[in-house]
């Protein structure tokens, strides 16, 4: 019998204002999906082949598109699934602490590299209360999901002691990044109980907005990983390019980001950019990265550094410009950038300000 992994999914109808549930389900074998609508017990898309959709991205809490819907994974649709895809998939928290937050994309490097993803991310400052050195500067706190998630990251961070790491462990990060046994690099959950804890602290489920984020607003512009360069695993990269060309990361964080509010965001491109209606679909197709970059002239310089918008121009004219580096195309160019210098502030406060307050 063909593998069919099978969830229960809702989306919000703007025009009608209504929460929808629909049964989606994924055909591993061609990557074909399938919609039910469950009120209304009629097929609502025929089995479909469909490119954008991986097994990677199917798992409960996630949000995924498809053709243009934004669907939420709210459970499992049947216990096969649920076996297949739920049993082995951990969360766990990995904090990256103040003395490492520059070396933010070598760590990425290691965890993509491990088969696991950052499900959620986010730069924040931590108050007084805590341990001393963590509150000293900012720091990264994120949710990596996978198999056996809580282990692997444990192992990638090695040794709690930096120079025990580089006798044991030397390719774990503590080993390469580490100093010693408090200024090495960063923390891990060390039960299913503690990763609980500790994510709801940071990233709460249900009300509460956990530490405030790092953005300074000011001297800013505004760079987005698109989605597609986050599940292509190009993020630690990325971040690797812009902290070596001198730039400062002044706050980061991992956003989904809702059809309404990409066309928002984006508004000043229509009418004026024929790709406006596809890279509103690229900015809400999955999960974005998105930096505050801080000092002096930062959109102008910045903006040079991201290249031309067509990544073929900018491999001509500029290679070794972000997009010239990781782009696809018009649309899939890696990067977002402010074209406006009076923008930079702007974009920077609608998503650490208003998506985020």
């Amino acid at each position: 019998m063909e593998d069919r992994f099978a969830f229960l999914t809702e989306w919000y109808d703007p025009t009608a204002a209504l929460l929808r549930r629909y049964q989606l389900f994924y055909y591993p074998k061609d990557g074909s999906v399938e919609m039910f609508d469950v009120k209304n017990q009629r097929i609502f898309l025929r089995r479909t082949k469909y490119d954008n959709l991986h097994p990677e991205d199917l798992f409960v809490g996630n949000r995924v598109n498809v053709f243009s819907r934004q669907l939420n994974l709210i459970d499992y649709g049947d216990q096969y699934t649920a076996n297949k895809l739920g049993s082995k998939k951990e969360r766990t928290l990995a904090l990256i602490k103040p003395d490492v937050v520059t070396k933010m994309g070598d760590i990425l490097e290691s965890i993509y590299s491990s088969n696991l993803i950052v499900t959620k991310a986010k730069m924040t400052k931590l108050t007084c209360n805590l341990v001393q050195f963590v509150s000293s500067g900012p720091v990264v706190a994120m949710e990596l999901m996978g198999d056996e998630a809580m282990s692997i990251w444990r192992r990638l961070l090695g040794p709690v002691d930096s120079a025990v790491a580089r006798k044991e462990a030397p390719q774990s990060v503590r080993a390469q990044f580490g100093t010693d046994g408090i200024k090495n690099v960063g923390h891990g959950s060390d039960s299913v109980a503690a990763a609980a804890r500790e994510l709801e602290f940071f990233f709460p489920s249900t009300i509460g907005h956990g530490p405030s984020n790092t953005a300074l607003c000011t001297d800013c512009t505004c760079c987005i990983i698109k989605p597609h360069a986050v599940s292509e695993g190009l993020t630690g990269k990325i971040l690797n390019s812009i902290s070596a060309a001198g730039f400062e990361i002044s706050a980061l964080q991992m956003f989904n980001v809702d059809r309404a509010n990409a066309e928002e965001f984006y508004e000043v491109y229509k009418g004026v950019v024929t790709e406006y209606p596809s890279m509103v679909t690229e900015l809400c197709s999955g999960p974005c990265m998105v930096l505050e970059i801080h000092g002096t002239d930062a959109p102008k310089s910045f903006r040079e550094f991201c290249g031309p918008a067509d990544p073929e121009i900018s491999r001509h004219l500029r290679p070794n410009t972000l997009r010239a580096l990781y782009g696809k195309d018009k649309v899939k160019n890696a990067v977002h950038c402010t074209d406006l210098p009076e923008d930079g502030v702007l974009e920077v406060q609608y998503f650490f300000k208003i998506l985020d307050g």
